[in-house]
């Protein structure tokens, strides 16, 4: 089973320990919001990728229920902290969702941190510093890519024009953000027919965003 279906179905335990019983057919079963700032160092190398990712009103409900310890109809980050935790644990067995490539070469990353949860207009928001294992000089390009290639997880960059952004660039570097095109109607529901043991080849179908940093 390829590495990413594994983390989804993981992903899937972790609902079903929240009390969520999702059908073992559909997708996607979550939909994110995501906005990315792209970290460099005084020197010009990236650093890492600082991610924002907003969970749709549904499932950030069954996220969030039983966590309201003190019963006073709001969540703290304090609340929030081992929810918090858990996903960042997950990430790694998902691939964290993201790739990078500097310069066309690909990038490992290290281990997240600065992880926190906010819940704020009933949408749960995680961010979190993912880190490259080693600073890239990305003198002419760097891309990421995020997304969930099996579609268990539906992943939209947000339609801000600072959605995705840099942090001390080097000067004249910009960003293009590629969104996929969105599924016609008929794919989406022949999709959500599909059963996730299956490991659905969802090659034929463009569902990640891609954002690069293009410097002079």
């Amino acid at each position: 089973m390829p590495r990413r279906q594994t983390g989804s179905l993981a992903l899937c335990a972790i609902i079903a320990s929240l009390g969520l019983a999702l059908p073992a057919m559909a997708h996607p079963h979550v939909f994110v919001t995501s906005r990315t700032e792209i970290i460099y160092t005084p020197d010009g190398a990236v650093q890492a990728l600082r991610h924002r990712w907003s969970f749709d009103e549904a499932y950030s409900a069954y996220m969030v229920q039983g966590l309201d310890k003190n019963g006073d109809g709001k969540l703290t980050p304090d609340e929030l902290a081992e929810l918090a935790k858990v996903n960042i644990e997950s990430l790694p067995d998902v691939d964290f969702f993201t790739t990078a490539k500097a310069n066309g070469k690909a990038q490992e990353f290290g281990k997240p941190g600065e992880e926190g949860l906010v819940y704020e207009n009933k949408v749960l928001t995680l961010t979190f510093t993912l880190p490259l294992k080693t600073p890239a000089v990305a003198n002419r390009s760097f891309g990421i890519e995020i997304g969930d290639p099996t579609y268990f997880v539906a992943f939209e960059v947000a339609a801000e024009a600072d959605a995705v952004t840099t942090r001390d660039a080097p000067k004249g570097c910009v960003v293009r953000v590629m969104r996929p095109p969105k599924l016609d109607t008929a794919t989406q529901q022949r999709l959500a027919q599909e059963d996730i043991t299956a490991t659905p080849d969802m090659s034929a179908y463009v569902v990640t965003t891609r954002a690069l940093v293009a410097c002079p």
